[in-house]
């Protein structure tokens, strides 16, 4: 049985190999923060790339990848392997954009979107406003990459660091309940965990007491230099058309993806230029 993960770990288990090499390096999947253990990735890799192989109609087996759940292994892993193709998170991404060429491919959509927005939740009617917060214990995920936080998520307004005493959590569940639990006084949470807040069993009500604009979700990137532009449509072809095989459909359903599409030029820019605002 595949271990159910998060779109992140999905786009981590699906893209694995580039087209052109006999021998190509493994793709480097970094889902920094996350839930995800190398064991529970690389069988959730090993079922789908199957799919992903005969949907881009690469020959049975040929695809591999390697998976760190630690955004500095995911630095050494960059620069070791050289990937032609790579899964990084947002924050990874737009730090590791211009040493590795990095040129993104696809997105994930999900419920006719592919962005989304953080919203950091307290105990309903326990903060008025962030300012609140200030000198407050705050948890979350995402907290394995403060840099993003600070400079896309609160887009250079605060830095987190400073701001609140962290507490990065390994599973979004578990600091909604030492939020529950009067552990923690704030929980930083991504669109998908949001989205889960509504099926959650918690004792008290919580609220948003800040919301994000809107945010690109990431998927697979190619670095520029060493894949060609028939590479690059290979693997975007091979992705867009995932989510309409038949078996690749049961895959992205079990993810709640309605499809991987191609990046619209700019999408990223607003991303880029707030990312070096922050240097």
């Amino acid at each position: 049985m595949i271990p159910k993960i998060s779109v992140f770990g999905l786009l981590a288990a699906l893209l694995a190999g580039p087209a052109m090499a006999a021998a190509p390096a493994p793709i480097v999947v970094c889902y920094p923060g996350g839930p995800v253990n190398e064991a529970d990735a690389t069988a959730a890799m090993d079922a789908m790339l199957r799919v992903v192989e005969r949907v881009g109609q690469w020959k049975v087996n040929t695809l591999t990848s390697v998976f760190t759940a630690k955004a500095d292994e995911c630095r050494d892993l960059l620069a070791e392997k050289k990937p032609s193709f790579a899964i990084t998170s947002l924050g990874l991404f737009l730090e590791q954009r211009t040493a590795h060429h990095l040129l993104p491919l696809v997105q994930p959509q999900m419920k006719g979107s592919t962005t989304e927005r953080y919203q950091l939740v307290a105990s309903q009617g326990k903060f008025g406003s962030l300012a609140q917060i200030k000198g407050k214990t705050l948890g979350g995920t995402v907290l394995e990459e403060p840099e993003f936080v600070k400079r896309i998520v609160f887009a250079g307004k605060i830095n987190p660091e400073t701001f609140f005493e962290l507490q990065p959590s390994r599973q979004a569940l578990r600091a909604l309940r030492s939020l529950d639990k009067g552990e923690l006084d704030a929980v930083l949470l991504n669109g998908q965990q949001s989205a889960g807040l509504a099926s959650l069993q918690l004792a008290g009500p919580i609220e948003p007491v800040f919301t994000s604009e809107e945010i690109p979700l990431m998927g697979m990137a190619a670095d520029s230099k060493s894949t060609t532009a028939d590479d690059r449509t290979r693997m975007t072809k091979a992705l867009a058309g995932m989510c309409v095989d038949p078996e690749g459909k049961k895959l992205c359903d079990l993810f709640v993806i309605e499809a991987f599409v191609p990046v619209e030029p700019g999408v990223f820019e607003p991303m880029i230029k707030l990312w070096d605002k922050g240097k």
